[in-house]
């Protein structure tokens, strides 16, 4: 992912421009936590922070809705994961980007195994902060050809939040590598109305107004037709219990399902 800016320290007192989303999805779970532990109940978010800088918690300027979108995210892919479990009980599961996601912290029942891919960094930053795991780490970029080899046997793999940084051809022919190893992927996406509506209020309320957002999908049939795989997408908060938010954050829940701003892809050959 070397379109990640390589700029900061191990105390994070220098964040670059998209490794500052890290705690963006962190910050959404431990909310959810506190609040709506019925949308989502992250134990191992909550242990985490005291752990957050400062720096981040004071600038934090997030409304409920894009706390309880990231949330949302978690939640969706904990379904995903859960099914492709019971079809694949010692299936692997492999997080691309996977920067301070809590995933696997959910699902300790695993019995494959568990993969976390993110850039040398940023995987270096995790453990100082969670510690050594119980997983194979992947400290390479998410496009590289380099470290697929590495993960054998059926796998699902999951990107939370990522590819909406990357162009679109890269995207793809990471896709295609994937469903061409008999893999699947579970991803989330945005339509090029939900590219628009990021750019303009996601980014700017979670601190990040100048990262570039680039990959969206409009037709799923046209990506599957790209990728030469299988696959169906469904509204992003089809499956999140609305209740105690807030009119605001649900108003919005209901137009982005409608106008199919944000939806979760699911691939497999």
């Amino acid at each position: 992912m070397k379109n990640r800016k390589l700029i900061y320290n191990r105390d994070m007192s220098n964040l670059g421009n998209i490794e500052d989303t890290l705690f963006v999805p962190l910050l959404g779970r431990i909310y959810a936590s506190k609040n709506f532990p019925h949308i989502l109940y992250d134990e191992k978010s909550l242990s985490l922070e005291e752990k957050i800088p400062s720096s981040i918690k004071e600038g934090d300027k997030q409304k409920q809705y894009t706390l309880i979108a990231s949330a949302s995210r978690s939640k969706n892919m904990d379904r995903y994961i859960d099914k492709f479990l019971v079809d694949n009980p010692q299936g692997n599961i492999v997080e691309l980007g996977a920067g301070l996601e809590t995933t696997l912290y959910r699902h300790k029942s695993h019995k494959g195994k568990w993969f976390l891919l993110d850039l040398p960094n940023v995987i270096e930053y995790r453990k100082s902060l969670m510690g050594e795991e119980e997983v194979i780490y992947l400290p390479y970029d998410a496009f590289s050809e380099e470290w697929l080899p590495l993960v054998e046997g059926k796998s699902l793999f999951i990107a939370s939040g990522l590819f909406y940084y990357f162009p679109y051809e890269k995207v793809i022919e990471l896709l295609k590598r994937l469903l061409e190893k008999g893999h699947e992927v579970v991803f989330d996406a945005v339509n090029y109305q939900g590219m628009k509506m990021m750019k303009k209020r996601y980014m700017k309320q979670v601190g990040h107004a100048d990262a570039e957002v680039a990959f969206y999908v409009n037709d799923v049939f046209a990506l599957l037709e790209k990728v030469k795989g299988k696959g169906e997408e469904e509204p992003y908060y089809r499956h999140i219990e609305k209740k105690g938010l807030k009119l605001g954050t649900k108003t919005n829940m209901s137009l982005s399902d409608k106008l199919k701003m944000v939806k979760m892809i699911h691939l497999y050959s």
